[in-house]
């Protein structure tokens, strides 16, 4: 009779193991189930990103000019340059990476034959340095992410920053406003949506 008690008690807790054990298979995947949408819903779009080539396709991809001007920070000829002069709506980016760096909205007429901006488009892909090339000192102006030399800001600009940022077109690709959606820099595009026009009253 001893026996037997015992066994049907192993049974029995035999049983309640099993039991136990599926509970804790199913509540484990269940669980895992749950967990796989959140992480889905967790995952945003990978943003764009902006590097700088290696040199061997620099060399390919960019004019002697701007290869001079955005890597050994060579200066090109004012007046003499693609965008000194240009009035159409849109953005500069960088001729290296892409990144984007000023807008037509803050362009000037600075009088020094060289395109000059209040204010960059985008300050955390804009980086300052000290330049000492002229023997005296300078703010240089470089991209954030391809460390493309740019130009320099100097405090002689007009309101409201009160600054000159002096570019080269050289540093420089012009992006008009009615190609940011197709060129992926749609997310400038609002800055260039002009109201209609109200027509004058005859």
């Amino acid at each position: 009779m001893h026996y037997n008690r015992m066994a049907r008690e192993a049974k029995r807790s035999f049983a309640y193991f099993l039991i136990a054990g599926v509970a804790v298979v199913l509540l484990g995947t269940s669980v895992q189930a749950q967990s796989k949408p959140v992480a889905s819903t967790a995952s945003a779009a990978p943003q764009r990103t902006y590097v700088k080539p290696p040199d061997a396709e620099l060399k390919k991809k960019l004019t002697p000019l701007q290869y001079a001007v955005t890597q050994r920070a060579d200066t090109e000829t004012p007046f003499r340059n693609i965008y000194w002069d240009n009035h159409e709506a849109g953005i500069y980016v960088d001729i290296v990476s892409g990144e984007p760096l000023f807008s037509s909205l803050d362009k000037y007429e600075s009088g020094t034959g060289w395109p000059s901006f209040t204010r960059p488009l985008d300050p955390a892909n804009i980086r300052t340095t000290t330049d000492r090339m002229l023997g005296y000192e300078r703010t240089e102006v470089r991209s954030a992410h391809a460390n493309s030399h740019l130009g320099h800001v100097f405090d002689d600009g007009p309101r409201p920053t009160g600054l000159r940022y002096c570019m080269n077109s050289a540093s420089l690709r012009f992006i008009p406003a009615a190609r940011l959606e197709a060129e992926g820099y749609g997310q400038y595009a609002s800055l260039f949506n002009a109201k209609p026009a109200v027509s004058a009253a005859k």
